[in-house]
């Protein structure tokens, strides 16, 4: 699903990112995990296309068998709201929208018809144990709740991989291990790929896979 070779990435004179190579299968669970500063969030940007590596000959990123790092701007942008998902550590839900509403953003982006967006929304928040929140503002949702909203978002277009960038950080432990449940039932029922960044040892250790970064490659 993902074949990444020699992504690196410097800010000034920093080295971020050090030669990464890594492979991803389809429907596997991966956790990348290390202390502050070692790379994680930045590998994660760059492989959910929202960074882009240093130019050089070798690197390579190949997502669901496109070639990313060739792909123009637009061409770019459609490829990621029809094949990744995002879910943040703060959920990022727009305040002024429903949970309904927020659910649908990129179905509309993906110009899909609003009464199929709108009745497969509903589908992913019942599912999500979230029906009677269909028309509630974040504002009137707890964190967990906001969260699980966010993560509908990001499987409304039934995009093939999922990134999550410190997805329960900012919630109790019981919701946090609500959420933690949920990316696996997510990946049995519907097959994604979840690329999470976590400095959650628990979730980390009950991934398919755990990987750890240092100084930006992996040990």
């Amino acid at each position: 699903m993902i074949k990444a070779k020699h992504l690196s990435k410097q800010f000034g004179d920093l080295t971020v990112l050090n030669d990464v190579s890594l492979q991803i299968k389809k429907g596997e669970i991966v956790a990348i995990v290390g202390a502050s500063g070692a790379g994680k969030t930045t590998l994660l940007q760059i492989l959910g296309t929202l960074d882009t590596p240093l130019k050089n000959a070798t690197a390579e990123l190949l997502i669901d068998e496109t070639d990313v790092l060739k792909l123009k701007d637009k061409e770019l942008a459609v490829f990621r709201n029809k094949k990744l998902g995002f879910i943040f550590q703060f959920h990022q839900l727009l305040p002024e929208f429903s949970a309904l509403e927020n659910v649908c953003i990129p179905a509309y982006i993906a110009n899909r018809n609003k009464s199929e967006a709108e009745k497969e929304a509903k589908e992913l928040l019942a599912y999500l144990g979230l029906s009677h929140r269909i028309n509630h503002f974040p504002s009137e949702m707890s964190g967990g709740e906001q969260q699980r909203v966010a993560v509908a978002r990001a499987l409304i277009n039934k995009p093939a991989v999922i990134f999550a960038d410190e997805p329960s950080g900012n919630l109790d432990t019981q919701s946090a291990e609500n959420l933690h449940d949920l990316f696996f039932q997510l990946r049995d029922k519907f097959g994604q790929t979840f690329v999470i960044v976590t400095h959650n040892e628990e979730l980390a250790n009950l991934a398919d896979r755990k990987l750890v970064m240092s100084d930006g490659k992996f040990l």
